[in-house]
């Protein structure tokens, strides 16, 4: 029975080893480390974002049925499988529906009898069944072994505005759906969650491709259950999917939402949905409470940069002093200096008309002033694109305005030029109400 307690053991940690080579054998307790150190051997040791697991318990008297998956799997790795068994039994009977909790379960008391070939050997269920089960297992097992140290910051999100209190981060390659809270503009995970993408995966081009889009998108309107198709559960948050971004490079589709999953199921195979980002209905009851429509910026991406604080920072004050230097250059009516802060497609071409009138309007005024304020900074998925958005307050000889500002900002030949600029006019009547 030891054997194969200890062949369970050893599926779990294979999961583990199927992601980018992750190796922490010392993660384990020491017989099992022996046993997996010649699997392992061909994988170069790396260190985990946060060996500290009471991080990963749950909250004190709040029991759910991922914090009782987590403490079942921390049970195996420590050979007490009659915990563990207790540990699924109480998930199960929190969410009958939960399905990966069913199939752990079968196999704790299989393990009992007879070796396993893998997770789920002795199901019954349909090939692709037990391989979606499979892949929701590896990342929440993922999870459990890498998550990030308390002292990393999220390089996607360099600064927010005092308004988005909080935002989101989708951690697609990881299933992870981060929650962050504004601290003096900076982030700070809150939570984090399982989610479901598109069955195809990311980078949607076209409609009905079932693939989750990659950028940086606003939360539009918050749709009640009243009134929704069972499969969007206890609501629908739909993102602005396509943005301006996604529509200068022609992307397809629309309908990108945040949603629940149907009334009988917990949760959903980690790559199931059209496109959608999907999770739990008591995650998404959670989620309600922090989201704030208009206001919380979602940032899906295949992978979350965790840095360290100095490259953080480092980050964040070579975007801003990138921005101010474009304010600076506008305010000292120099055209030419101005310009070059564009790419060609934005100063050439069909834009040239755009680059001939910027040129006209800075050199008829007399003075200019710039007052940048609640600028928000995101980067996009590969680092090679900066989001920035501010409400922009201008002054001249001859006009005044107030608009919300948003720049992208892209990585050419080594250059940062702006790829595409928007605004949108804020009337001075709802400025002056505000002031």
């Amino acid at each position: 029975m030891k054997a194969a307690f200890k062949r369970l053991q050893h599926t779990l940690w294979n999961f583990a080893l199927s992601i980018a080579g992750v190796c922490f054998i010392a993660f384990f307790a020491p017989p099992v480390a022996q046993t997996l150190a010649s699997d392992s051997a061909i994988s170069p040791p790396i260190l985990l974002a946060a060996a500290d697991t009471s991080r990963l318990l749950s909250i004190p008297g709040i029991v759910s049925p991922d914090s009782l998956i987590s403490k079942a799997i921390q049970d195996i790795r420590a050979s007490r499988m009659d915990d563990a068994l207790r540990e699924v039994n109480r998930a199960i009977a929190l969410r009958p529906d939960f399905k990966l909790a069913h199939l752990i379960r079968g196999d704790l008391l299989m393990a009992r009898t007879r070796p396993l070939a893998g997770l789920g050997a002795v199901s019954k269920a349909s090939n692709q069944s037990l391989d979606d089960l499979r892949d929701e297992a590896r990342v929440r097992l993922l999870r459990y072994i890498d998550q990030p140290g308390p002292e990393l910051m999220p390089r996607q999100i360099l600064q927010l505005a005092p308004q988005q209190k909080y935002a989101l981060l989708a951690d697609t390659s990881r299933a992870r759906l981060y929650l962050f809270e504004n601290i003096d503009g900076e982030p700070r995970l809150k939570a984090d969650f399982y989610m479901t993408i598109g069955k195809n995966g990311t980078d949607k081009r076209v409609e009905g491709d079932k693939r989750t889009p990659m950028g940086v998108y606003q939360i539009i309107e918050q749709l009640p259950r009243a009134g929704l198709a069972d499969l969007y559960g206890e609501g629908a948050y739909p993102l602005n999917y396509p943005n301006e971004w996604d529509q200068l490079q022609k992307r397809g589709g629309h309908g990108i939402w945040l949603h629940g999953v149907p009334s009988n199921t917990y949760s959903r195979p980690p790559r199931s949905s059209d496109g959608c980002v999907v999770v739990a209905n008591p995650d998404l009851k959670e989620l309600s409470r922090w989201i704030k429509v208009g206001s919380t910026p979602v940032i899906i991406a295949d992978r979350t940069d965790w840095v360290t604080r100095d490259e953080w920072e480092n980050s964040r004050e070579e975007h801003l002093a990138r921005l101010h230097a474009w304010k600076n250059d506008w305010e000292v009516r120099d055209p030419d200096r101005f310009l070059l802060h564009y790419s060609n497609s934005m100063t050439g071409g069909k834009n040239g008309a755009w680059a001939k009138d910027k040129r006209r309007n800075i050199l008829d005024k007399e003075w200019i002033q710039l007052n940048l304020s609640d600028v928000s900074l995101f980067l996009y998925a590969g680092g090679e694109m900066v989001y920035a958005e501010f409400t922009q307050r201008y002054s001249s000889d001859k006009l005044s305005s107030v608009s919300r500002k948003r720049l992208y900002w892209q990585l050419q030949k080594d250059t940062w030029r702006v790829s595409l600029e928007k605004a949108q006019d804020i009337p001075i009547s709802t400025n002056l109400v505000q002031r």
